[in-house]
């Protein structure tokens, strides 16, 4: 028998840094999520004027977040994995069935978040989840040398795959009247069925999104393997090389899409090299972020990364919610009718206040919400959710 019980990781041991770069994703994700209900609501979409501010929030957005934010919380989640599988294996549990029931119940949860938002992606970390248990006793140095051949063999994939036909699309936009209905079960029927047409059964989504995880998976197990980011201030010089070697990777790139275009060169027809590009951008925002945190700057802006880091899962679920009554029919119809602005000023502004709502709860209680119900959920008992006073 089990000589200890498991219990989830104490809020006093979390890694700080983790919880940051968590909370610094989760604002690409409300950013580019809500950007994406100014392009759906309309068939064909509706076009608005690029003027200089549209232009910059387009490019920033592009450059900075877009696919950026699911792939740094897809590398945290290889991190978190490794730390419960250790976690639970250290104390003589079943690592496997244990983590087994914790992504069954993700699913779950996912289910839930995808009736308000089509473009879930719980339900790929869960179903990835139970992909990395075929690794799970794996050692960093092949963790990684696996993730860099991904990183290589992808790009010549990606044009394959992107050949396969697909109607997801054409299905999706014969969705929309569901999207604009009243009704609240039509608009829950619109973002189910919107999320098996654009993503479950798309080859593009289907295929390279759930490899491109997997690359991003075995980084953060190779990172925490090896306590990189518990051991951040030792591994200064290295945070430093990643970001030099990564930001000229970034430089390049952003140099040569344009240049292939004009040039009207057909290198993409047999290497695409979109996800590679998308990949160097994280690494880069990542090594930037832990030399500010690692040399002491910024600490206020850290510490509201690390509030809202830490209730990651409650604060994504929310931002969907809202979006659900903001834009679609059964709430204010607001759809892709608005300027371009605006899908960044609200996502912006609700980002803000969950920033301090989450220092609230979190000076009251030890998990966010959902946090709190999966937790019970994974270790099948009850947990304190109130702080309790000294």
């Amino acid at each position: 028998m089990p000589a200890e019980q498991i219990q989830p990781i104490a809020p006093s041991k979390r890694t700080a840094i983790v919880d940051m770069l968590r909370g610094w994703a989760l604002l690409g994700v409300v950013l580019m999520n809500y950007v994406d209900y100014h392009d759906v609501g309309w068939n064909p979409p509706k076009t608005y004027h690029a003027d200089l501010l549209t232009n910059i929030l387009q490019y920033t957005g592009w450059i900075v977040f877009a696919a950026k934010s699911w792939t740094m919380l897809s590398m945290l989640f290889g991190y978190g994995f490794a730390v419960l599988i250790r976690n639970i294996a250290d104390k003589g549990y079943n690592p496997v069935k244990f983590f087994t029931v914790r992504m069954l119940w993700l699913f779950v949860i996912a289910f839930v978040n995808c009736c308000f938002w089509w473009g879930d992606i719980l339900k790929d970390y869960a179903f990835m989840g139970l992909v990395m248990l075929l690794f799970y006793k794996i050692k960093p140095k092949p963790a990684f040398i696996f993730a860099v051949v991904l990183f290589f063999i992808l790009p010549a994939l990606a044009p394959w795959i992107y050949k396969i036909p697909s109607d997801g699309e054409k299905y999706f936009g014969e969705l929309l009247p569901l999207y604009h209905s009243k009704n609240f079960f039509d608009n829950v029927k619109f973002n189910l069925l919107g999320t098996w047409y654009r993503e479950m059964i798309s080859p593009g989504y289907l295929y390279m999104v759930h490899l491109v995880q997997l690359l991003c998976f075995m980084l953060g197990f190779a990172a925490q393997r090896v306590n990189f980011f518990e051991n951040l201030a030792d591994n200064k010089k290295q945070v430093k090389r990643i970001f030099w070697c990564t930001l000229v990777g970034f430089m390049l790139l952003t140099i040569f899409f344009p240049l292939s275009q004009k040039m009207k060169w057909e290198f993409f027809k047999y290497y695409n090299v979109r996800y590679p590009y998308i990949i160097v951008t994280m690494l880069c925002t990542v090594s930037a972020l832990c030399c500010l945190y690692v040399n002491g700057k910024l600490k206020a802006f850290f510490r509201a990364l690390e509030a809202i880091g830490k209730m990651t899962l409650t604060n994504y679920m929310v931002q969907n919610i809202i979006s659900f009554f903001v834009f679609g029919g059964v709430g204010l119809a607001l759809g892709s009718t608005m300027p371009f602005w605006f899908y960044w000023a609200l996502p912006l502004s609700i980002y803000i206040a969950q920033i301090y709502f989450s220092k609230w709860w979190l000076a009251r209680y030890n998990y966010g919400l959902v946090e709190w119900i999966w937790r019970q959920l994974s270790y099948n008992k009850h947990l304190p959710l109130r702080k309790v006073k000294n």
